[in-house]
This record gives structure tokens, sequence and C-alpha cells, in this order.
């Protein structure tokens, strides 16, 4: 049974959904995002140091008790063109926290003035810093939301290309895959989702792409060779008109050998995870992703122990 929370917040989407004008100047969407982003709260416990890693501007965030050694390095979403750390803060503070981890959130640069390739750019100096600040790459879990989502994603097909080390494992809400925008649920979905509509997801890539093929392997992950890369898990609305993105991102990367873990959650949309602590369902799904974190970093921690000895 859904909470009453939940119901009230679909009702407020759907309002939302029905006047909300996605054609709007970019500097008015991020202005009214912004002031949104103010009825969540972050944790009253948090402790938030303003810094930059790799070059890149953005925040330290420790709950009480996190592990110092663990770091997750977490990527915003808002379609590449809007959000910043204010906006995600509460959070990736909340999903830091499930994890028992501090967390990096980076504020990479924008489109339209900084489209492809500029975020991924941003997202691999970040990861590097990390590195550099004698991070280990299994003390690392890299995340994402929404664009965010696809952008962790890309940033470890980025890194395998390199042959760089890779993190422990990522965490992907909602996660952007598929730019050329051709997944089913884009149709199908279009009623049952409470707020985003095909608008809106148009005008964000035409935003990132530019003049480039959406079809990228490093601007739509869904179209790369996802070989090698370390386990996943992906939590995704049941109602959202990016299903798709997920449920092809899936299968692709257990076709590749890649340890999936596909959340699907009945009635959900797109990134419902920000509601947390507001909404009872948001609080859950991060409460299962810090407990996905937790169990896989025993048993990464129980193999280590098994080939030292």
């Amino acid at each position: 049974m859904k909470s009453l929370q939940y119901h009230f917040f679909r009702v407020i989407m759907k309002l939302s959904k029905a006047t909300y004008d996605w054609g709007a100047p970019i500097e008015k969407q991020r202005a009214l995002v912004e002031k949104n982003a103010g009825f969540i709260k972050a944790p009253e416990e948090l402790t938030v140091d303003r810094t930059a890693v790799g070059g890149v501007a953005g925040e330290w965030l420790r709950m009480p008790g996190a592990d110092e050694d663990r770091v997750l390095l977490h990527f915003h979403g808002g379609g590449y063109s809007m959000c910043s750390c204010i906006t995600h803060r509460g959070m990736v503070a909340r999903l830091a926290g499930a994890c028992g981890v501090r967390a990096f959130l980076p504020e990479y640069r924008l489109a339209p003035e900084n489209p492809f390739p500029a975020p991924v750019e941003d997202a691999l100096a970040a990861y590097r810093g990390l590195l550099q600040e004698g991070i280990s790459p299994q003390d690392i879990i890299i995340s994402g939301d929404s664009a965010g989502g696809g952008l962790a994603a890309v940033t470890l097909i980025s890194l395998r290309d390199g042959g760089e080390p890779l993190p422990s494992l990522a965490i992907l809400f909602s996660p952007w895959t598929d730019l050329a925008l051709t997944g089913e649920s884009l149709t199908i979905r279009a009623k049952a989702d409470p707020w985003l509509v095909r608008r809106a997801t148009e005008i964000q890539a035409a935003r990132y792409c530019g003049d480039n093929d959406p079809r990228n392997p490093l601007i739509s992950p869904l179209y790369a060779d996802l070989r090698g890369l370390p386990p996943i898990l992906i939590q995704v609305g049941e109602d959202e008109i990016l299903l798709s993105d997920s449920t092809r991102l899936a299968a692709r990367a257990r076709e590749a050998g890649v340890d999936v873990s596909l959340d699907i959650w009945p009635g959900m949309w797109h990134v419902w995870q920000c509601l947390a602590p507001k909404m009872p369902e948001a609080s859950r799904a991060i409460e299962a992703a810090g407990r996905y974190v937790q169990s896989a970093m025993v048993t990464q921690a129980g193999r280590s122990n098994t080939i030292a000895q």
C-alpha cells in the first residue's frame, strides 16, 4: 500500500506537469529548480565542506560515522543543463549516510553553455582527483541520478577504455542512457508518468548534444560496449517515461557479463528518491541502495582477505 505522502506528491506533480513551461529560458528554469529545492532540507547533522577535487568545484558531504576511507562520487541530474549542489545536497547526503561513507558532489559544467563533452571531462577529472588524493579505486562508489546516472555510466566506460582503474561499483537512479530517445516507455508510459514529458527530454538532449550524434556511446551509454564494468545497481520507477533507458541498459550489461541489479519500483516516477525523508517510499529506496553498497563492500573485503591469504 502506498503512503499518503505518495498520493499527495503524485497529485502535486501532475498539476505541475500540466502547467510547467519546458520551453522557458534556461536561466528561469534553473532559478525555479533551485528555489523548489528548499522544500527538502539537508539533514541537520550533515557537515558540508565547499572545495574542489581534480579542479572541479563541489562539496564534501559527511554524515556522522562516515567511513573516511570510502567515497561516494555522485553526479547530479537535471538534463545536463540544470541543478547543482543546492538541489541535490539532501538526497546525496542521505544516500552517503545509508552507505556509511562520505560523498563528493561535483558541480560539473552545464549545457547549453558547456555541452558535450564538458560534463564528461569534469566527471573524469573529479574521479582522477580522488585517486590523486589517495583514495583507492576499490573504495570509490560512483553514482548518479537521471542525466547524472548516464554520466556515471559514461565515466565508467571512459575509464575502462583508457585502461584506468575502475571504482568498486555503481548506483544509478533513473539513469538517462539514450539521448536518441528511442525507448518505448517514452510512449507507453506517457500517461502514467506524473512529471516528465517527451518534450522535456527533446529540449535537454538538443542542448547537450549540439551537433553530435546522440548515439555516441559517450553521450548515450546504452550504445556502448559494456564489458568489464563493475557491479551496477539500477533503481527506476515503473511509471516513468525513461523506464526503457534502465531496462535496456540492464539487459545489455548482463549480456556483456556485468553484475547488474535492476530494481523497478511499482508506481514510482523519475528520481523519486529526492523526496526523502518527506515520502516513505523515497527513504526506503535510499535505504535499499545503502544495503546494496554495504553488502557489496563486505563481499569485496572478504575476497581481498582470501586473496591475501
